[in-house]
């Protein structure tokens, strides 16, 4: 049985699955009605986790001790055992700024994860909304533990020289820039 659960992140909740289970990620595509090319992101809980499934340079390492735990998803170049397990050639990858949602992921490992919503609507964050609409559909839904932001994270691809973020959320590129440059 897959261990799909639902959670409050410092972002939006998230229902997701470990990452290298096969079941539980068809089966968030089918609750979400998600297309299956737009692909999962991971939460992790430590740099050691990243490097456990991304490739990961100095410039990415500077950028997670910057802004992780925190509001940025670096999508990175996968690891092969990623590849070959799940398909993925890149991988989004964040380290979430709730002490709930890092605790799930050191019980569960790295975390294929995505909003809880239809796919393409506004993300739900009223726990007693998810409870309604997704209670049935998975083992565990968490209550929140702490005030999430409802902003989603910033995601920057990091798979080339010149990194160019691909949704602004909280962290802006004059941020990113910044940190770079030192």
């Amino acid at each position: 049985m897959s261990k799909i659960c639902i959670f409050p992140t410092d972002t939006v909740y998230g229902i997701g699955c470990p990452i290298f289970d096969l079941d539980g990620i068809k089966t968030i595509y089918a609750i979400k009605h998600r297309s299956l090319d737009k692909p999962l992101a991971c939460l992790c809980v430590s740099l050691e986790q990243i490097e456990e499934i991304a490739e990961v340079n100095q410039s990415v390492k500077v950028l997670i001790k910057t802004f992780m735990p925190g509001a940025l998803t670096l999508i990175l170049k996968s690891k092969p055992v990623v590849e070959q397990k799940i398909g993925y050639k890149t991988i989004g990858v964040r380290i979430p700024d709730s002490l709930l949602a890092r605790q799930i992921l050191e019980e569960n490992g790295p975390m294929l994860t995505t909003s809880v919503n239809e796919s393409g609507e506004k993300p739900l964050n009223s726990y007693e909304e998810i409870v309604s609409c997704y209670g049935h559909l998975v083992q565990t839904i968490y209550p929140p533990a702490e005030v999430s932001s409802n902003i989603p994270s910033t995601v920057l691809d990091a798979t080339t020289k010149e990194f160019r973020i691909l949704r602004e959320g909280g962290i802006k590129l004059n941020q990113i820039l910044e940190a770079l440059k030192d």
